[in-house]
C-alpha cells in the first residue's frame, strides 16, 4: 500500500521501443527510482507488486517489459548485460522528465542480476543512487559455481565430480569453445545423478550464450567508479547468492548495507512477513523522500491498486 498522503498516478510509456510504466505524484517531488529486473522474462505485470512497495516508500518509479516480454519486441537472450545497461539508463531520462519527479535525485534499483546491471550503468553515466537487491558482489561465472555447488551439496551428490564439470564448461566457454560443442558433451553426462544441477538454465544455446557474453562481468571492477550514493540489501537466507562474499565486496564503497536475518533471495521471511520487516524504513531513509510542491501538477489517468 502506498504512502498515506500520496496521490499516486499510473501511466504508460515507452522507453524506446518497450513498454513502461511510470508512478508518480504530480503533487510533490520525489526522488526516482528505474526498476532493472533480474534474471529470466519479466514483463510489466510482473513488478507491479514491487511498485506497490517501493513507491510507498515515498519514490517515483518506472518499470519496464525486458526485450520480447509482455507486449514489447526483441529477445533479452540475444543481450549483453550491457545492452541492459543502456536500456536502463534510457528509462532514467524517460523518468527525469515526468512531472512530480526531481531530476536531479533518479537513480536505479536493481534485483538480483540487476544489480550488476545497476553498477555497470551507473559506472558508465551519472545517476543519482543506486539500489541493488540481492545483487551478487561476485561475477556471474562465480555467483553460478556457488549457486550450483549449494545445489548440489543440498541435493547430497557428488560434489567433486559435478564442480568438475562445471568449471571445465566454464574453462571451455572462456576460452572460446563452440557452445554447441559444449553442450554436446554435457548431454554425454545426463546419466549422472547431478546433471540436474549442473544443466539448469545451460540446457540451450541461447542460454548458455547469454552466459558467455556476461559471465566475467566483475563488481570489483564497476564499485570504484560508481561515484552515488549505494545502498546494498541482502537476504541473510538466500541460496542463490554467496552473500559474505558480497558484503565484503560492497561494503567499502556502499553509502548503506543491510542483510536481513532469515530473508531469502526475494528479501522474504518463509513463514513469516512477506518482505523483511526492514526493508521500508532502510530504503526510505536511503532516499531521503522529499515531499515539497511539484511546479506543475497533471491530471490524473489510473490509479494503482490500494
Amino acid at each position: 500500500m502506498a504512502t498515506v498522503g500520496f496521490v499516486w498516478i499510473d501511466e504508460d510509456t515507452a522507453v524506446g521501443p518497450l513498454r513502461a510504466r511510470v508512478r508518480h505524484d504530480p503533487d510533490r517531488l520525489l526522488p526516482g527510482l528505474v526498476f532493472v529486473d533480474g534474471s529470466g522474462n519479466s514483463a510489466v505485470e510482473d513488478m507491479t507488486r514491487w511498485a506497490d512497495r517501493i513507491s510507498g516508500c515515498g519514490a517515483a518509479v518506472l518499470w519496464h517489459d525486458k526485450p520480447g516480454c509482455g507486449t514489447s519486441p526483441g529477445n533479452w537472450r540475444d543481450q549483453s548485460l550491457a545492452d541492459r545497461a543502456a536500456e536502463a539508463l534510457a528509462a532514467v531520462d524517460v523518468l527525469r522528465g515526468r512531472p512530480g519527479v526531481d531530476p536531479d535525485r533518479v537513480g536505479l534499483i536493481g534485483w538480483s542480476q540487476g544489480g550488476w546491471v545497476s553498477l555497470l550503468a551507473a559506472a558508465t553515466a551519472p545517476v543519482a543512487h543506486v539500489v541493488t537487491v540481492s545483487g551478487p558482489g561476485v561475477s556471474m561465472a562465480a555467483q553460478e559455481r556457488w549457486r550450483i555447488q549449494r545445489s548440489v551439496e543440498a541435493a547430497g551428490l557428488p560434489v567433486a565430480e559435478a564442480m568438475a564439470w562445471v568449471d571445465e564448461r566454464t574453462r571451455r566457454l572462456r576460452a572460446g569453445d563452440p557452445v554447441e560443442d559444449v553442450l554436446r558433451d554435457q548431454e554425454r553426462l545426463r546419466d549422472q545423478p547431478w546433471y540436474p544441477q549442473v544443466s539448469l538454465v545451460y540446457d540451450l544455446p541461447e542460454r548458455v550464450s547469454f552466459f558467455v557474453r556476461n559471465m566475467d562481468l566483475d563488481p570489483a571492477d564497476l564499485l570504484p567508479r560508481v561515484r552515488c550514493p549505494l545502498l546494498a540489501l541482502f537476504g541473510g537466507a538466500d541460496d542463490l547468492v554467496p552473500v559474505p562474499e558480497s558484503v565484503a565486496v560492497f561494503a567499502p564503497h556502499a553509502t548503506g548495507l543491510a542483510v536481513f536475518p532469515g530473508a531469502d533471495h526475494d528479501l522474504a521471511v518463509p513463514g513469516g512477513d512477506p518482505l523483511a520487516a526492514g526493508f521500508a524504513p532502510v530504503l526510505s531513509a536511503f532516499l531521503g523522500a522529499g515531499t515539497g510542491p511539484a511546479p506543475s501538477p497533471a491530471p490524473a489517468r489510473t490509479s494503482p491498486p490500494a
